[in-house]
């Protein structure tokens, strides 16, 4: 059907629209792809096994076990993927981090999150860039904001959305005792430029003010950056990545528009706390996955029981697990 689309003569008339069905048949023709050459694979094993077994050669037990074992975890994954389905889970993510309750440690830990998604991100071949930061003079970020862009990018990371709680010995406390951290994470899909969402101008404040992430002299020197304020639904959101305000404005308007969209999608909830991101509690009680360092190491997602020991790993960006048994539950 979509083939057919594309030999069309009037297929061109609407650029915009023509890439979108393109990238629709190349998403469905790499997954065509793919399950060839996991049939292929098997295929391969089934004849290798037969092999073994007619000349009764044990030496192939250890080549076939670890065949099957990457063969099965090609399917596991590719069952996962099945169950990016939503609207948006194809698009790429903008993801925000915020520290809680905790003070220095709540904001180191924000820090520790942010080169947790920046590594798993990276695992996966995504590109990461940041929109906004806002780093701490002592130690930490109380906030930051990042886009990650690949297929898929939104549909593993809303597993994502929540408090995140650190229990350790904290490295700012001389007494060496053990303190609880607590920062939220937010995230929401990065939409396309012709999304249907309308925006009363007189709705929004608009702020700027001076950058103050990395970038070099010129975002010290420009009030470049830009905040937006959403009146009716006290939505803010901010950008100070790009050169120029007219950038940094785009972009915000972008990210209010995705926040919007998911208040529009979800505007039978009864409360907009729950709708626009912001998690007013950011502390004990609220928290979805707990990152234990002492006095054992463990991690563990509230929501659907998945735990891992390896705390190290995690913080190194090995979060699949948490992700597929989100994925499967919903």
């Amino acid at each position: 059907m979509l083939e057919a689309k594309i030999v069309e003569q009037d297929f061109w008339n609407d650029p915009q629209e023509a890439q979108k069905v393109l990238q629709q048949l190349k998403n469905k023709k790499d997954k065509y792809e793919k399950y060839r050459e996991l049939h292929q694979h098997w295929e391969d094993l089934k004849i290798l096994l037969d092999m073994a077994m007619e000349e009764e050669d044990a030496s192939m037990e250890g080549e076939i076990r670890k065949g099957v074992e990457r063969l099965q975890g090609e399917i596991d994954k590719m069952k996962v993927e099945t169950l990016l389905s939503g609207q948006y889970d194809r698009n790429s993510a903008i993801l925000s981090i915020h520290a809680g309750a905790g003070g220095l440690d709540s904001q180191d830990w924000a820090e520790m999150l942010l080169r947790m998604y920046t590594r798993w991100a990276e695992r996966r071949g995504y590109r990461v860039k940041t929109l906004d930061i806002l780093p701490d003079t002592e130690a930490g970020i109380k906030s930051v904001t990042l886009l990650i862009e690949g297929e898929n990018a939104y549909g593993y990371l809303k597993s994502e959305k929540g408090v995140h709680r650190i229990v350790r010995i904290s490295p700012f406390d001389p007494s060496g005792k053990r303190h609880t951290s607590f920062a939220s994470v937010d995230v929401m899909p990065d939409i396309e430029e012709t999304i249907d969402i309308e925006i009363n101008p007189n709705d929004l404040k608009i702020d700027t003010y001076r950058a103050s992430g990395a970038g070099g002299q010129h975002v010290n020197k420009t009030e470049s950056a830009i905040r937006i304020t959403h009146l009716p639904t006290g939505i803010v959101v901010q950008c100070q990545n790009e050169r120029s305000q007219h950038s940094n404005r785009e972009t915000a308007m972008k990210m209010l528009k995705a926040k919007l969209m998911e208040l529009k999608e979800r505007e039978q909830k009864e409360k907009i706390e729950d709708l626009k991101g912001d998690y007013s509690q950011i502390a004990w009680g609220s928290q979805i996955r707990s990152y234990v360092f002492h006095p054992y190491s463990l991690v563990k997602d509230h929501r659907t029981n998945a735990e891992m020991g390896n705390v190290q790993a995690v913080m190194d960006g090995e979060i699949d697990l948490f992700m597929d048994e989100y994925l499967k539950k919903i």
